[in-house]
């Protein structure tokens, strides 16, 4: 039996993915910023295919909101990474810039003695957050995931069962059972955190691009 929470959560999301087909603006050509064929449709596959991992029956859901197949999600996934590793690619800024166009807001942040630019981005199959970008005074990139939008509450997470999949960022997380254990995950775009709930007992969360993907009980901590 799903609870009132999950049905109201999934609803919410159902209800997302109809707008996202509904109300997305047409590009002219699939182009943004000068980057023919990839925009933030493509973006969105992008950030989908590494979910995949985790969450396929969630994010075939989301390909399906998008117009798009599980084919077509491989074969644009394939074409960024090519553009990564391409010697004409632009700096990692540009190369968003020219993807999903200018950020909608750039903040000046400083952390210890390192001072870095955070640069938003709205996609629209997640509405409630932002795609940020971190990068130093240099250019290079620092982070890049989901993070809540300003001004969006965070959901409801009075336990680990409410910790379902793509209901909380990292920040959430660690507003709500912080503090955490950070280390990066297996793989690009992976993060996990480690945290203790107040019974005690011990949980590890797997992100992908900051989006909660799963929660597993972790044994007890070494003596």
């Amino acid at each position: 039996m799903i609870s009132t929470a999950r049905a109201e959560r999934r609803y919410r999301w159902e209800s997302g993915f109809r707008r996202t087909r509904e109300t997305r603006p047409p590009t002219p050509g699939g182009t943004a910023g000068g980057m023919r064929g990839f925009a933030r449709r493509e973006f969105e596959l992008v950030l989908l295919r590494r979910m995949a991992d985790y969450q396929p029956d969630l994010v075939w859901e989301a390909v399906r909101a998008l117009e798009g197949t599980r084919t077509e999600m491989r074969e644009v996934n394939a074409r960024w990474q090519r553009m990564l590793r391409s010697r004409a690619s632009p700096g990692a800024r540009q190369r968003f810039e020219a993807v999903l166009g200018p950020p909608e807001a750039v903040m000046e942040r400083r952390l210890g003695d390192v001072d870095f630019a955070a640069s938003h981005w709205t996609l629209p199959l997640w509405p409630d957050l932002r795609f940020e970008v971190l990068t130093a005074r240099n250019g290079a990139v620092l982070q890049e995931w989901l993070v809540r939008a300003d001004g969006v509450p965070v959901p409801a997470l009075d336990s680990v069962d409410d910790l379902t999949p793509w209901s909380c960022v990292v920040a959430d997380l660690d507003l709500r059972f912080g503090p955490l254990a950070h280390r990066e995950g297996e793989g690009p775009s992976r993060w996990t955190a480690s945290f203790t709930t107040p019974d005690g007992s011990r949980h590890v969360a797997h992100f992908v691009w900051g989006l909660l993907q799963t929660v597993a009980e972790a044994g007890p901590a070494p003596r």
